[in-house]
């Protein structure tokens, strides 16, 4: 008995003492949790003419200048329209800077630096935006390319995604000439025509043809991210999300054919057990029910690092600690989808098609789904798991294009990643900055191998009251007028800092 107790005295003490240890690492890790916010001043708001700027978007807007995966479809003459537009709106743009049209319909300006020895920034948009849904235009408040100004906002498709970024990088560069601004480092500015269908025409030839002259470029910036609010949990603070990396992109075709006879392929009367449709449907509902497992990648723990210390004392706690509480936030962050996606390479069936009549059995099943994969998946092990997961060899897998690789990720220790982060902090000071990964597809991919440092961030505020993430390709997409001054704003302070991580790097050098 006193062996028992003194058995039971030592695993007691070892549990306490295992206990106290935790514990104690639990703190200390949580006391070194400490902000990454740079402290800058807040910059003094430019003066923006809002009624020009306004205008300006909104007749862009009215250009239908849509990206089908049907080719037939393309319409030239309205992005002729918008080429049109752009020369007449921004005139101190088109007569100072060279001007060079791409894959037909892309365009590229060039902004000549002081200093060649200095390498050049890139900044990017795309002027194609998606279709209007089948049968939702009577939802929209006002009609989607419209171009109206009402309420405050600008309404009409592109207003979000990405005539934004397009117009307000020309409105920057045009109130810079009016000051007589030159940079010291050269400035491209890149807007493709095909985004919306991977960008091949438009972006990759853009790249293709800097590569070919041997461009070099200091960092790239994208759209891909925004300023969002009560979004992420456990931060009241709305954060400036800056993607550092990009999801992979990849559809598969799914089809189940049975052979025909004279009479097609049976009638609905004597069906076999699984139609298939069936038998599709079976494979389908696999897929959804044994998704790619969630997995926290670099660029997500940046994001916990970044935002971790601007939370409460349980928000810090547990981000402080994923070391241990990684399997509790992983399970918190899979219950919406929006933080869902940034976890878990995602499986979204978003086309199906099979069978012409009621009482006939289907002799062809076809289904299409896409996945975003994380970064340190590749196209070939998604595929892989389809396979395994449907484990039914009468069904056909194919992929279709376009298709894209998980991007490389770019480093938030450098000089241009610090750079960004101030100019954001001097523009929104009430904002947190952090890196991410961009769970959507942008024209950024194309550029890799012209920077190490390739970013996708666009000012946007979007906030969950307003439902502002559903507007994305969306119904009712619009843009606040005060909001749309502050992206200005933003790349008006982003081009006037170039000059002084210029002036930083010849005191790293010296």
């Amino acid at each position: 008995m006193i062996r028992k107790n003194i058995i039971s005295k030592t695993i007691l003490g070892g549990i306490v003492g295992l206990v106290v240890v935790l514990v104690s690492a639990v703190g200390i890790r949580t006391a070194l949790f400490t902000s990454k916010q740079m402290q800058v001043d807040p910059k003094q708001k430019v003066a923006i003419d809002e009624e020009r700027i306004a205008a300006h978007l909104a007749r862009a807007i009215r250009f239908r200048t849509i990206s089908y995966r049907n080719p037939a479809k393309f319409d030239p003459n309205e992005f002729l329209g918008l080429r049109s537009h752009l020369e007449q709106a921004f005139p101190k743009v088109h007569s100072t800077l060279k001007r060079e049209v791409v894959g037909d319909f892309s365009l590229l300006y060039t902004w000549e630096g002081i200093d060649p020895n200095l390498k050049p920034l890139l900044l990017m948009g795309h002027m194609d935006v998606v279709p209007i849904e089948s049968g939702t235009g009577d939802k929209w408040t006002y009609s989607p390319f419209a171009g109206r100004i009402a309420d405050g906002f600008i309404w009409g498709r592109g207003t979000m995604d990405d005539k934004v970024s397009v117009l307000g990088i020309l409105e920057t560069v045009e109130l810079l000439l009016a000051e007589g601004f030159q940079p010291r480092r050269t400035v491209y500015l890149a807007f493709g025509h095909d985004e919306e269908v991977g960008g091949f025409r438009g972006a990759a030839k853009i790249a293709a043809l800097l590569h070919d002259r041997e461009v070099e470029l200091e960092f790239t910036l994208d759209e891909g991210f925004a300023i969002t609010e009560r979004i992420l949990p456990m931060i009241a603070a709305p954060v400036a999300m800056v993607g550092i990396a990009e999801k992979g992109y990849l559809t598969l075709q799914l089809t189940v054919e049975t052979e025909k006879t004279i009479g097609g392929c049976g009638h609905s009367s004597m069906p076999q057990p699984h139609t298939t449709i069936g038998t599709l449907s079976i494979a389908i509902q696999k897929l959804e029910a044994n998704p790619l497992p969630a997995r926290i990648t670099e660029p997500v723990r940046q994001l916990f690092e970044y935002v971790g210390p601007e939370m409460d004392l349980v928000g810090r706690i547990v981000f402080a600690n994923l070391w241990l509480l990684e399997p509790v936030v992983k399970s918190i962050l899979a219950r919406k989808p929006s933080t869902n996606a940034l976890i878990r390479t995602t499986t979204a069936v978003t086309m199906i098609k099979g069978g012409n009549k009621e009482n006939a059995l289907p002799c062809k099943a076809e289904a299409v789904v896409n996945f975003r994969a994380l970064p340190g998946e590749s196209n070939d092990s998604v595929i892989d798991h389809v396979r395994m997961t449907i484990n039914n060899p009468q069904i056909r897998i194919r992929p279709l294009n376009p298709a894209a690789e998980p991007s490389p990720i770019s480093n938030t220790s450098s000089p241009s990643f610090r750079y960004l982060h101030r100019t954001i902090r001097q523009i929104f000071p009430d904002v947190v900055v952090a890196p991410s990964l961009t769970i959507g597809g942008t024209d950024s991919k194309h550029y890799a191998s012209l920077s190490n440092e390739v970013y996708r961030f666009l000012p946007l505020w979007l906030k969950q009251k307003e439902e502002d993430t559903s507007r994305f390709h969306g119904t009712n997409e619009r843009i606040a007028i005060e909001h749309y001054a502050d992206i200005v704003r933003f790349y008006v302070q982003l081009i006037r800092n170039s000059n002084e991580l210029h002036s930083q790097e010849k005191r790293n050098e010296n």
